[in-house]
């Protein structure tokens, strides 16, 4: 509640948390609110410009490119939240066996991550979706594969933290079970740092799948993806520009609003940070009351 009273002061954060709310609706509700289907071409109708009846023209293949863009977010954003979603939820439960048993346990555990990131993350998705092939799920196979070490790594450090508290003491002393501690105390304790993670790696794996899918080894022709779309218009960047500016916009933006989302819940979550913000805040305030009444 805390967390939510001091998030609800930032409005960075409101903004971006209401922007992706509003995609995310966007893109379950794309049936209903994309004037034609994503897959139908007419060819007669290619390059159309801005009209009523296409709000954002038309493709090299006369397929409205508004129906698309919302279509769209179905397969990069609504995937890259699976994507992180399994990612964290390996690396919590491996971060979380690995800092509460240590010895041999996270010994094993450890090394295994050392193993997975010593290759670089972009390298190592770009070699597995090499083996795999092109697709959407072999994309997501490999943003799994390439962070979850990450993951287990950051979260084991917090856990540290957390395994020397009193009240985990305690939890041992008084006979609960070890299922009971992982679930009850030390899952709400790094829940926090989990959600920071998440929010700010989403853009990222956003970033992978368009990217990847703009290079041809994701998302394949025809399902619409922005990345797709962008590569699609790369063709005809020179005679019809501003056919990039619509998926490369919304790429950014939505981008843009979880990193922003993710940097504000980190202040929210950490008190010291978030006073030392709102002092920021303030003196800024101050400085440009100073510079208009000196003018």
């Amino acid at each position: 509640m805390n967390v939510w009273r001091r998030l609800k002061t930032d409005k960075l954060a409101i903004l971006c948390l209401s922007l992706l709310l509003l995609v995310i609706t966007a893109g379950i509700f794309a049936p209903i609110l994309a004037p034609h289907n994503p897959l139908v071409m007419n060819i007669l109708q290619k390059y159309a410009g801005v009209s009523q009846t296409y709000p954002l023209g038309t493709d090299q293949l006369g397929r409205c490119i508004l129906s698309r863009l919302l279509f769209g977010i179905r397969t990069t954003v609504f995937f890259a939240l699976v994507t992180m979603c399994i990612t964290i939820t390996i690396g919590t439960l491996l971060g979380i066996i690995s800092g509460f048993f240590r010895g041999k346990v996270d010994e094993i555990i450890m090394r295994f991550c050392d193993i997975m990131l010593s290759f670089p993350s972009e390298v190592m998705i770009l070699a597995i979706v090499g083996v795999l092939g092109p697709g959407l799920l072999n994309v997501v196979i490999a943003n799994i594969l390439a962070k979850w070490a990450w993951y287990t790594r950051m979260i084991r450090s917090v856990v540290i933290q957390y395994i020397d508290k009193d009240y985990i003491r305690f939890a041992k002393v008084s006979g609960c079970s070890t299922g009971h501690i992982m679930r009850k105390h030390l899952l709400p304790g790094v829940s926090g740092e989990v959600a920071v993670f998440a929010t700010l790696d989403t853009g990222w794996v956003v970033l992978n799948i368009s990217a990847l899918s703009f290079l041809g080894l994701g998302v394949q022709a025809p399902t619409p993806e922005w990345g797709m779309m962008l590569n699609e218009a790369r063709n005809v960047m020179i005679t019809h520009p501003a056919h990039m500016l619509a998926p490369g916009l919304a790429i950014v933006i939505v981008v843009a609003a979880f990193n922003f989302l993710g940097d504000s819940l980190h202040s929210a979550i950490n008190p010291k940070h978030f006073q030392m913000k709102k002092k920021r805040s303030r003196l800024n305030v101050f400085t440009r009351s100073k510079k208009a009444i000196r003018y």
